[in-house]
Order: C-alpha cells, then structure tokens, then sequence
C-alpha cells in the first residue's frame, strides 16, 4: 500500500494537485498541517488533513487523525506537531503516538525533512513544500507498506518530481 505525506504547503495550491496527480498509485493522501487552504478545497480533494498552527479555526481540520491501514495491520497517527511541541523535543508526539498505539507518525511544522525508528513506529517529517529547512530543497515522501514483509519503504521527492536519494530509507516493523 502506497501513502503520500506532504506538509507545510503554506497556501500552494497548483502544487498540492500536481503532487497527487503525479503519483496515481498512492492509495491514500495525508497533509500534515499548514495547507492555509480550507478542507474542501479544490487543491486538498483527496488529502486527509490535520490542522496547522497557520491554519485558521474555522478550515474543517481535526487537530489529529489515526488512520487505520489494511485492517489494523497498520495505524498511522497524523498531526502537525505545534501541540506537541516538536520543535523542542519529539518525546511528547511520541508519547502521544504509543498511547494510540500507531505503528507510523507522521507530523509537520518544523519543515526539516527526515524519518527514524524509535520505540518500534516509524516517525516520518515529510518536510516542507513550500519553505524547506535544513536542506535547500522542498520536500514530501512517498511511502510503500508491505503487509507480508512488515516493511515500511520511504521516499522523498521535490515538488517537481525529483527524487532525494539521500533521505530515503526502508524499515521493519
């Protein structure tokens, strides 16, 4: 199962729909926050948002969504990160993340791109589309899921399609 995570788009709307239609495989679409752009927009059609610390009240967003995958076999908890936060210390998201029990977490606002292992669930940052820190190049990931392999599979690409080899990285759960 393919997934594609993208965050901090900060009003990019051409760029949201090019994304996805770029990758028809991606079984499902996550924004992590900071669109700027109500839930039913054109540009959002498809994602499964969260709410960001630049998104307004009234946008439609839940501050947090876990997504169960393939019957269980896969739950991702999905929030931007700013009520967690994360820009002083990951522990809280991932607190937060082994209550819901998630195997995936996958959050935004500090647009610095990168993904790890910790306490046996993968913590993804899909960086930043828009204003990207710490690498000069936007950012979002594509992720493979193999349910028989308990393998999770990621990749990162620019908002024009390139591939960043140097972020990818594949994990077992």
């Amino acid at each position: 199962m393919k997934l594609l995570v993208v965050s901090d788009s900060h009003g990019l709307e051409n760029e949201l729909q090019i994304i996805s239609e770029r990758h028809p495989e991606a079984e499902m679409l996550i924004h992590c926050g900071d669109s700027e752009l109500e839930m039913t927009h054109l540009a959002m059609t498809g994602y499964q948002g969260v709410a960001g610390n630049c998104d307004w009240p009234g946008a439609g967003y839940p501050n947090d969504r876990i997504i169960d995958l393939e019957d269980g076999a896969m739950k991702v908890f999905v929030t931007h990160g700013h009520l967690y936060n994360v820009k002083m210390t990951e522990m809280n998201l991932i607190y937060k993340a082994e209550e819901v029990g998630a195997n995936l977490v996958c959050f935004g606002h500090t647009h610095y791109a990168g993904s790890e292992q910790t306490n046996g669930m993968i913590v993804l940052n899909p960086g930043s589309i828009r204003m990207p820190r710490g690498r000069k190049e936007p950012t979002y990931a594509l992720l493979d899921w193999d349910r028989s392999k308990r393998q999770l599979s990621l990749e990162f690409y620019t908002p024009k399609g390139e591939k960043v080899s140097a972020l990818g990285a594949v994990y077992q759960l």
